[in-house]
């Protein structure tokens, strides 16, 4: 039933036999949803908000979001490093000392090259032919530029990447259009991650 303005009248059920009960939820229940589970696992267990995220395939956020609802005190950017292990350090890493080509993922010492070619004249044209291309739009999440997203940028994160599909150091395809696609600051970050499995957008030659 509706009102003579077309809203729904309060009180009243349309579909009883199909509409959520109390306490239904439409998502399977997750255990970090009950408040003396989170605490053991982040409070007692000492387990960071990302260990607990990785056991439910969730984002971190997921679990600080239930932390704060539950007002579960949440650890402090140096308390959080105090309890992170960082591996060995110094002469007991296993890459200490090591500079360059010692290290796995020294791609041939091409950071001054980098600089040099996204400043190029070069560069500024196949970018314009990039973002004409995708029409302004993130190629993964279908988030549109706007002039508004960019006056609120704050360290890029509402920012737009080109993201290279075959990596970089490969220089004869830093300029192919085909080799190029448009992403949003979040998506970019995305890709290059881990969480990434399937290696979406990534191409190895």
């Amino acid at each position: 039933m509706r009102n003579k303005k077309g809203q729904f009248i309060k009180g009243q059920h349309y579909s009883p036999k199909t509409e959520f009960k109390k306490g239904q939820h439409w998502r399977k229940k997750q255990l970090y949803w009950n408040k003396e589970w989170l605490y053991n696992e982040y409070i007692v267990k000492g387990k960071s908000a990302a260990d607990i995220a990785k056991k439910f395939g969730c984002w971190d956020r997921n679990i600080i979001y239930f932390l704060h609802k539950y007002s579960i005190p949440v650890r402090s950017v140096s308390e959080a490093r105090k309890k992170k292990y960082w591996g060995l350090v110094g002469e007991k890493n296993g890459m200490f000392g090591k500079r360059g080509a010692e290290v796995p993922s020294w791609k041939g010492g091409i950071t001054p090259e980098r600089q040099a070619f996204y400043s190029s004249l070069e560069w500024s044209r196949v970018q314009q032919k990039v973002w004409a291309r995708d029409k302004s739009i993130c190629q993964y999440c279908g988030l549109k530029y706007t002039k508004a997203s960019k006056k609120n940028n704050k360290q890029g994160r509402t920012g737009f990447h080109i993201h290279h599909i075959v990596d970089f150091s490969v220089k004869e395809l830093r300029l192919k259009l085909g080799n190029l696609v448009l992403l949003c600051w979040t998506c970019h970050r995305w890709v290059h991650s881990r969480k990434n499995k399937k290696q979406l957008w990534i191409k190895k030659i």
